[in-house]
């Protein structure tokens, strides 16, 4: 197949994975939302922040350069497989320890300890799967993936709802984590016949070293970001605000971090294969662009509108303190993907200081703005229990969107794209978002019926879009209607 057709057959798998995932994802949370209280997500919130940095390190940035370089070969992954693990087993070990002092930190809450050390055992479980599905994307063949999360997915959401209805509390959201990574792993190493090499190659791990390193200490600064607002509001605040935050945080990264993952994880084998032909790689990142802002911009600013009947239709009033800090995330979240799609860029002709130095920046930026709004975060209003949070997530947009602007700047001058290019490519499809997006807000006061405003706000949005589209002769419309159509 041509590079258009596997990249397309990338995203199309990329895009059920995504889907199926969220959907999955989203059944179970509701009904843990529903069967679980503020308090046992707040604790598991509390773990996770310690997950999402530990799990960083096991990768250690080298799927990036496996992904970056054109022809890996079999040691090379072998090398990579076996220093994951090697990695995962020392940090669990450390880790485990450190338990009664992850405690200390979220006011000596003793249910941590254990809850912890059953949770990070995530790590070696994962790693067995990193370089299974690190082959999978790089051959741009990953419907197995898509297979393999979707029925993790389904058996983690089994194990967890049943735990939750017989009372175990934060547990069932631990044990469902477990169940997911370990039936993920075994589909993989039972349908793929790759199987490592008992070599460990020192010069194959330094080869990959420069790159790697510099992405891991990139993607470690992306997680402190990501995740430093549930260590501060945990910390500051208690459980209850924490759990508030824990879901909004988790069901607008639904949104974010499936385009995000569809739109990094598909682009970039591609982009690598034309790393050599500056004119193809222009005319490339062009396309990418395109689709971005097609499917980005409704997306999430959409589901930001849609934010309060979604909310009342799946918990009822239970979370409605989570809905601004939901929609808020959502918008930080379009700088988050934008951000990850000019990474894609950079990486894709060897730039990864240049990535480094701007999530550098964009921590910087971050904690810039939550020392300005820190001295708010414990604030409450007598109709507003969060409204602490709300200041610091108003402060982190506000930083995205600041840091963004100048990413966007190095991108251009170290890639040879233009602003002139990146504006035609984008603002079309922003302006079509925001006049949907004011038809879909006026849908919230033709009825008070949540399943009835969220039916009304579907239809008119997509019909307005997708019509306007098609009459401004959008030719990424008609190419993924092709796709889809299989011309």
């Amino acid at each position: 197949m041509s590079l258009k057709t596997r990249t397309a057959d990338t995203l199309k798998w990329n895009a059920i994975d995504r889907v199926a995932s969220q959907v999955l994802y989203a059944v179970t949370g509701v009904i843990l939302a529903r069967l679980l209280t503020q308090e046992e997500f707040g604790l598991v919130g509390a773990v996770l922040v310690f997950q999402a940095f530990a799990s960083l390190l096991v990768d250690s940035g080298f799927s990036y350069a496996l992904l970056q370089r054109k022809r890996p070969t079999r040691t090379d992954y072998s090398t990579v497989l076996w220093f994951n693990l090697a990695v995962a087993v020392a940090l669990y070990a450390l880790l485990y320890a450190a338990a009664p002092w992850i405690a200390d930190l979220f006011k000596g809450d003793e249910r941590l300890v254990p809850l912890s050390r059953v949770m990070f055992l995530s790590f070696i479980i994962n790693a067995t799967s990193i370089v299974q599905v690190n082959r999978l994307t790089k051959r741009m063949d990953v419907r197995m993936v898509a297979i393999s999360n979707a029925i993790g997915l389904a058996v983690g959401a089994v194990v967890g709802i049943a735990l939750a209805v017989t009372d175990f509390g934060a547990w069932a959201i631990v044990w469902q984590t477990l169940t997911l990574g370990a039936v993920k792993s075994l589909v993989l190493w039972t349908t793929q016949r790759w199987r490592p090499r008992a070599v460990f190659s020192w010069s194959a791990l330094r080869s990959y070293f420069g790159i790697g390193s510099r992405m891991m200490l990139t993607s470690f600064l992306n997680t402190v970001f990501l995740n430093i607002y549930a260590f501060f509001i945990g910390n500051r605040t208690g459980m209850v605000p924490l759990g508030y935050y824990t879901q909004g945080d988790k069901w607008s990264k639904m949104g974010v971090m499936s385009v995000y993952q569809v739109i990094t994880a598909s682009f970039l084998p591609a982009l690598s294969e034309a790393q050599d032909d500056p004119a193809r790689f222009h005319n490339m990142c062009s396309r990418m662009n395109r689709f971005t802002a097609y499917l980005v911009f409704p997306a999430l600013v959409g589901l930001a509108v849609m934010a309060a009947p979604i909310f009342h239709v799946l918990f009822g009033t239970k979370w409605d303190p989570a809905i601004i800090l939901f929609q808020i995330l959502l918008i930080r979240g379009i700088f988050t993907v934008l951000c990850g799609l000019y990474n894609n860029y950079l990486l894709a002709l060897g730039h990864s200081r240049a990535i480094m130095w701007l999530e550098v920046l964009r921590d910087v930026g971050a904690l810039v703005a939550l020392a300005i709004t820190f001295p708010y975060l414990a604030q409450t209003r007598p109709d507003n229990p969060v409204w602490g949070v709300e200041i610091l997530l108003w402060g982190q947009l506000a930083a995205a969107a600041l840091t963004w602007a100048v990413g966007l700047i190095v991108v251009t001058t170290r890639t040879g794209l233009s602003l002139g290019m990146f504006a035609r490519d984008m603002a079309p499809y922003l302006a079509l978002t925001c006049v949907g997006a004011t038809l879909m807000g006026l849908c919230l006061h033709v009825t008070d019926t949540a399943w009835l405003q969220l039916a009304l706000q579907t239809i008119i949005g997509g019909v307005f879009y997708l019509g306007a589209n098609a009459l401004s002769g959008s030719v990424t419309q008609r190419e993924v209607l092709a796709y889809l159509r299989r011309r």
